[in-house]
């Protein structure tokens, strides 16, 4: 049966609002798609008695906050935003394995919006989570943050009442449902970003020095790689070093990946061809305003057997 995004709007804001009652609810967003979405279609089911919240843990877009501020602010939507970077920093430190680092991160994440529960007298968590999530989850091909009742995990044990109101749709539908409901163009079309964000592009410890290099490169290939083909483009901040030279002397410095790729659900993927004059393009950019980086690589792995992000 086709997907009308007309008539799950209508059902998905009837559900919402059958469930929350006359109670309040917490919608946290990370500025992504699927959360944006979220919140919006809450917000049209419950009004004002929701509340939509932004943790700031240092590990998204530069500049993000503002410009996710800026679009509630529009749709006359109060944002709460909380500065949580310390606490996901201490969560991340010295951690190596991608799977513990997804743990962690998620541990710290519904901790915090348990603590938000509580401090704004909500009585449900509303979150963004879609089909794709659960799959790779339930399948242990990576542990998605925000994934706990499918694995087994009850979300009372963070003392959470959960909302999923995305979870049988996959992106390409959920992108209909937030043009449906009036989400901005750059929101709407925006490209997937991981719910641990930059935590899920660096190779090893996550530390804010290797954060604050990959926003910069992030902010470089989002600018250059505008094709509507493109699934998700980014860059990867390798753990290993490499031999360079910088200012005609020998440096031992940073790899950064490009990764481009084509899907339309995020379950498979292939790598976009750029043009070389492009792709250089990138790779001058990066390594004149990226500190530290000696060596620029092309990722062309499909998924499978690669995942789409590193981490």
């Amino acid at each position: 049966m086709a997907f009308s995004v007309k008539k799950f709007v209508r059902e998905k804001i009837k559900e919402i609002k059958e469930k929350v009652k006359d109670k309040k609810a917490l919608c946290a967003t990370s500025g992504g798609v699927d959360s944006m979405t979220c919140a919006f279609l809450a917000y049209k089911a419950i009004n004002k008695n929701l509340i939509v919240l932004y943790l700031d843990n240092g590990l998204m877009r530069e500049g993000e906050v503002k410009r996710i501020s800026e679009i509630f602010e529009k749709k006359g939507i109060e944002l709460q935003i909380w500065d949580v970077k310390k606490n996901f920093f201490e969560a991340l430190k010295g951690k190596i394995d991608p799977e513990e680092k997804r743990k962690a991160f998620r541990d710290v994440f519904y901790r915090t919006l348990s603590q938000a529960v509580r401090s704004y007298s909500a009585e449900f968590l509303i979150q963004g989570t879609i089909a794709a999530d659960i799959i790779e989850t339930q399948k242990g091909i990576k542990t998605q943050h925000n994934v706990l009742s499918q694995i087994g995990l009850d979300p009372i044990r963070y003392g959470l009442k959960i909302i999923e109101p995305l979870k049988e749709l996959y992106k390409h539908q959920v992108r209909e449902v937030a043009k449906e409901i009036g989400l901005p163009k750059e929101i709407y079309n925006k490209q997937p970003f991981p719910g641990p964000g930059l935590a899920t592009r660096i190779i090893g410890e996550v530390t804010p020095e290797k954060v604050e290099k990959l926003q910069i490169a992030t902010s470089i290939i989002e600018k250059e790689i505008k094709s509507p083909k493109v699934f998700q483009a980014f860059p990867v901040l390798f753990n290993d070093k490499a031999t360079g030279i910088i200012n005609g002397k020998r440096a031992y410095g940073d790899i950064i990946a490009i990764r481009v790729v084509e899907s339309k659900d995020a379950i498979t993927a292939k790598p976009y061809r750029i043009p070389w004059p492009k792709l250089e393009k990138i790779r001058d950019k990066i390594l004149k305003k990226v500190p530290g980086v000696v060596k620029v690589v092309y990722d062309i792995t499909p998924k499978p057997p690669s995942t789409i992000e590193y981490v």
